[in-house]
């Protein structure tokens, strides 16, 4: 018997999505985004089952780069946040991983490292995220450093990243995808500007490099957008069980602070999932999960390690009975809504105690 609460990972939807993705984005290379965990549904099985089909795979730390070379992951991988040390450098020729450089800070490091191979740079502008990168007033003395660097492999990579790419009505895409070709528009080496809204909602910024993170997990970057719009399915299915079924009686509370009464007689079923697994506390009642078949709403307060569901007077469900939280049947964009957040940080939020398993 499967541990509960757990997360059932297909590796054929994560397969599926990324041929999606390269139907939508036809003409450009794909960086599968891997960072947090894979957005939490495990690093190295899903680069694992995407290496050599993804044509590389992009993280946000040293250290999930070198646990996917030393998992034998052969594909080419690039550091989003680049290195942080000087020491990280000699790590990055041994292990053939491309870094973005950001800050000053870093070409120094790069000007006085004494390296047998040049590092491949993807150099960041910052074309109104104004996060990481160099503005359009320091670029082309930055980009000459680089240019006079032996430790710098050429031609020089450029990327950037958009702030509201989520937001398909906000021109604020445009400007910042203009500015970008303003400034690199006779320059040499790869471009790569488009996250996951803007693969899917922007084409004209697909370029050389898209770099998919939320829609390689089925999961539309949108707010009210589902993937399944996009042709993507969910990669992840979170469950547990019914751990307890209890006759309710119509004015009785439930739960931590007993804020919230019965308006009638019911059955109120427990399941084994709480805020020590990742699911937020702060689930208002009304959150919707499925069970058997319908949805179902969350009652009282999400506690640690369970939560409490209003199955109705005349249900039937039993104790052991499979309760999903998210997947195919209840999207996690739905789910995220209804707590007034992002499927992101619902799917990154897991616990360890949250069991995966790869089918």
């Amino acid at each position: 018997m499967k541990p509960f609460p757990r997360a059932e990972i297909s590796v054929d939807a994560l397969r599926h999505n990324l041929a999606q993705l390269k139907l939508v984005a036809p003409q450009s290379r794909i960086m599968a985004v891997v960072k947090a965990n894979a957005y939490g549904h495990g690093l190295l099985p899903v680069a694992r089952a995407l290496d050599g089909q993804a044509d590389g795979f992009g993280l946000a730390r040293l250290e999930e780069a070198l646990k996917l070379r030393h998992g034998q992951v052969k594909g080419k991988l690039l550091l989003l946040e680049g290195f942080f040390r000087a020491a990280d450098i000699p790590l990055l020729v041994e292990h053939q991983i491309d870094t973005v450089v950001h800050h000053e800070s870093q070409i120094a490091m790069l000007e006085q490292a004494q390296i047998q191979q040049p590092v491949t740079v993807w150099l960041k502008v910052d074309s109104g995220m104004h996060r990481l990168g160099f503005t359009p007033a320091q670029f082309s003395e930055v980009y000459q450093r680089l240019l006079a660097c032996d430790s710098v492999a050429k031609p020089i990579h450029l990327i950037t990243h958009f702030a509201c790419a989520d937001e398909p009505d906000n021109p604020f895409t445009l400007q910042q995808y203009e500015n970008f070709c303003d400034l690199t528009q006779h320059l040499e080496g790869d471009r790569s500007l488009a996250n996951s809204a803007g693969v899917l909602y922007w084409p004209q910024t697909q370029r050389d490099w898209i770099r998919p993170g939320i829609a390689l997990y089925g999961v539309s970057p949108v707010m009210g957008d589902l993937g399944t719009h996009h042709g993507l399915v969910a990669a992840m299915e979170l469950k547990s069980r019914l751990i307890a079924v209890r006759e309710h009686q119509a004015g009785d509370s439930v739960g931590y602070g007993a804020f919230w009464q019965a308006p009638h007689d019911t059955r109120l079923g427990v399941v084994a999932i709480g805020y020590g697994d990742g699911y937020p506390r702060n689930a208002p009642v009304g959150t919707p999960v499925w069970i058997n078949g319908r949805r179902v709403a969350i009652v009282g307060r999400v506690s640690m390690d369970m939560l409490t569901v209003d199955l109705g007077p005349d249900s039937d469900d039993q104790v052991g009975d499979d309760v999903l939280l998210w997947g195919a049947a209840l999207p996690v964009e739905e789910v995220a809504e209804h707590i007034g957040t992002i499927a992101y940080e619902l799917v990154t939020k897991l616990t360890p105690r949250v069991s995966l398993f790869f089918e």
